[in-house]
């Protein structure tokens, strides 16, 4: 698609922004990187070979049976006996002897000193971190929460998880949930707005009326309740903020419209019988761009803040799902233990951070009395 002379000068003016194109590389990485957090923090390994046969436990089912075990349930990979089974080809009267004799026993498989005997060898490829969000470590950890060494880098939380896993899934759900609350209430504040500004007169009185009194509603208050009626889910969750949110675009783009609404070009396109949506859509909204823009990365670091604020309080997402701010509930309750403090500070300061750098490049791209050099 070619790009107009306008376009190419906002992408310009993108690129000239040095600290908002590297906060847009590195946040892009990092958001990237956690779309495939099952394939970098995972209790499934990647890859395993039984017997000659390659098995993909990441994406497939297999119980204990599969691997030489006495029981159909899933495999629990993090098994020493278990993964003795794994490397020995299924000698089960050498691994069935307690984790750490099963230990003892695949370190001298692996190093062909198990008492002379020909076995298969197995092997596994685990992912880079080998815990998922919810894996309780009972084989590493003693005592929880635990500090971070060589199995979990950044320590574990008091219910024996991996931190850094948690990390990257809750960094995952934050910023996808950002994304489809913004573009929601976007959408929805951007309609509203400029419908009043462009009609004004008694619609747009009646419709003020109408968002002060919704806007005064104590939002807080009725996800409580809601929380206490309803089993809270990801996409009611979104609906209840959607619902409340809206309304922070519709006195900005508004106050545009409003000014635009008079200009000649637009007075001119309407005796010439061009089409309210046309005139509303393709000549008054791209002035009202720059403002809201403005607003967006208000929106999009409010909207993180407040699912962690949510979580916080116990009145957010499910406690099935990773989250940041039920990290950062973990660090208050926990103050002997200051990796979980920093892990979620440093997490929430580089994550916001980055959003703010990159929504100021994209502000400064679309404002026209910006010019970089």
């Amino acid at each position: 698609m070619k790009l107009t002379t306008l376009q190419r000068r906002r992408l310009s003016n993108f690129r000239a922004n040095r600290r908002a194109l590297w906060s847009l590389w590195i946040f892009s990485t990092l958001f990237i990187l956690s779309l495939f957090a099952e394939l970098i923090a995972n209790d499934h390994p990647l890859l395993v070979s039984y017997k000659g046969e390659l098995h993909v436990p990441v994406f497939n089912f297999y119980s204990e049976a599969d691997f030489g075990g006495d029981y159909r349930t899933e495999a629990s990979y993090a098994d020493p006996e278990l993964q003795c089974l794994i490397v020995t080809g299924g000698l089960a009267d050498a691994c069935f002897v307690g984790p750490d004799a099963a230990k003892q026993v695949i370190a001298d498989a692996e190093d062909g000193e198990l008492n002379g005997a020909l076995i298969d060898k197995g092997w596994m490829l685990w992912p880079l971190i080998r815990y998922n969000f919810n894996t309780v470590d009972t084989y590493n950890v003693k005592t929880a929460p635990g500090a971070p060494d060589r199995y979990h880098w950044l320590g574990t939380d008091d219910q024996a998880r991996d931190v850094l896993a948690r990390i990257i899934y809750g960094f995952r759900i934050s910023i996808i949930f950002a994304i489809i609350v913004s573009i929601s209430t976007s959408v929805l504040g951007i309609i509203a707005g400029a419908a009043q500004g462009y009609y004004g007169g008694l619609f747009d009185l009646l419709f003020q009326r109408f968002t002060e009194i919704w806007g005064s509603l104590p939002s807080l208050y009725i996800i409580i309740i809601l929380s206490a009626i309803f089993n809270m889910s990801f996409w009611l969750l979104i609906l209840i903020i959607v619902a409340f949110g809206w309304g922070a675009l519709d006195g900005v783009v508004r106050a545009e419209f409003l000014r635009a609404r008079n200009f000649e070009y637009v007075r001119a396109a309407r005796a010439l019988g061009v089409p309210d949506r046309v005139i509303i859509f393709r000549h008054v909204l791209p002035n009202a761009m720059v403002a809201t823009l403005t607003m967006l990365p208000f929106i999009i670091t409010g909207t993180i803040g407040a699912l962690a604020g949510l979580d916080f309080l116990g009145f957010g997402l499910p406690s099935s799902y990773p989250s940041l701010g039920e990290l950062t509930l973990q660090a208050k309750s926990n103050l002997n233990s200051p990796w979980l403090g920093f892990s979620a500070f440093f997490t929430f300061t580089i994550m916001l951070s980055l959003l703010v750098f990159i929504f100021e490049g994209v502000r400064d791209a679309f404002d026209p009395r910006k010019t970089f050099q």
